[in-house]
């Protein structure tokens, strides 16, 4: 079985979630002994591929979709998709779609109609969490029977983390909060570290803001109590050890997905405070797990204030996502492939042995 991962043609000039995602997910498929690679598709065909996974529902991917379907190749889609979609925004903007269309004699379609073909074309779709199999299924009018839900992992290092790197590179003393991501209004951090800062709350920041949120970045450094580690890699020691050093991560976005960021907090031990809008569910975390609005900020400060002075039990907390691991999501996968391609055989017979093989 060889399986070909790809996704937008940009995603690589730049770091985030999703770029995450993607390595981790390759690695550890490779290391369950899949056949899977990253598709170049400037020298490879999809069809020289058993099964497409194509990551992000968004950016233009419907397109890859729509040529992997033309070509005969089943597709599974990791949606990745907001889980703030519901029947009502769903409706509102298919109505908008066809206003689109009206107006400009079906020449213009809108990305909400784009996302939705891509959902329909897929054969298998990923989705991280309960919130966000609701919103395809709401929102977008996706059969429900080929969504499978199969949450991120974590990296093991951040399990083991230690905190003395991250002292002894910064010099940074007493309690602090996280926010680890890109820099922009999206992510909301000014607002919070304003917050903090009445509150004499340092905040300690590792991220990249791009060239149009750098006036949004010099904000947040006007802030006295905020200090930025700069753009850190994903491998790089400083974060998982800035993980470990925190007395608790801030999220405080609009809206997430799943994100990986408070799963490597909660793997180092290190509570977290993220925005309501998301995927994530861990049950049975509210000791260490906190999910507010993202403009209630006395409701932040008062709960990042709880964590600083009363701090729960780190083993516990690195318990919450002891079982996300990539390992587990690769052979849940495989699994998915295995079962697309049964299915696939099953239904067309006359499909070449070498694309029936698994």
């Amino acid at each position: 079985m060889r399986v070909g991962l790809l996704s937008y043609p940009m995603l690589f000039q730049r770091e985030g979630g999703l770029q995450v995602q993607l390595r981790a997910t390759l690695d550890a498929l490779v290391q369950a002994g899949v056949q899977a690679e990253l598709v170049d598709p400037h020298r490879h065909r999809l069809d020289e591929y058993d099964v497409i996974h194509v990551f992000s529902a968004i950016n233009g991917n419907y397109r890859i979709v729509e040529t992997a379907a033309e070509m005969g190749v089943p597709v599974v889609l990791s949606a990745l998709l907001p889980p703030a979609w519901d029947r009502s925004s769903g409706a509102c903007a298919r109505f908008a779609d066809r206003l689109a269309g009206r107006l400009t004699a079906w020449n213009v379609q809108t990305s909400y109609a784009q996302t939705k073909r891509a959902l329909q074309l897929a054969q298998r779709v990923i989705a991280l969490g309960t919130a966000e199999r609701t919103a395809i299924v709401a929102a977008f009018r996706t059969d429900p029977h080929k969504i499978r839900v199969l949450p991120n992992g974590v990296d093991r290092r951040f399990f083991e983390a230690d905190s003395s790197l991250f002292f002894r590179h910064t010099g940074i003393g007493g309690p602090f909060v996280l926010m680890a991501g890109a820099i922009s209004p999206y992510k909301n951090q000014l607002a919070l570290a304003q917050a903090l800062g009445s509150a004499s709350i340092n905040v300690v920041l590792a991220g990249c803001a791009q060239p149009q949120h750098r006036d949004y970045l010099r904000q947040l450094l006007d802030c006295p109590n905020v200090h930025w580690l700069g753009a850190l890699a994903h491998d790089n020691p400083l974060l998982a050890s800035a993980y470990a050093a925190a007395a608790a991560l801030a999220l405080p976005s609009q809206g997430e997905v799943f994100p990986l960021v408070v799963l490597e907090a909660l793997a180092a031990g290190t509570p977290a405070v993220m925005t309501r809008a998301s995927a994530l569910q861990l049950p049975d975390s509210g000791f260490a797990l906190r999910q507010l609005r993202a403009d209630d900020m006395p409701a932040w400060r008062a709960a990042l204030d709880g964590f600083i002075n009363c701090p729960p039990e780190r083993a516990a907390v690195s318990a919450l996502v002891e079982q996300f691991t990539w390992r587990r999501v690769a052979q849940q996968l495989a699994d998915c492939y295995a079962g697309l391609l049964a299915e696939v055989s099953e239904n067309s017979p006359a499909l070449p042995a070498e694309r029936r093989a698994v």
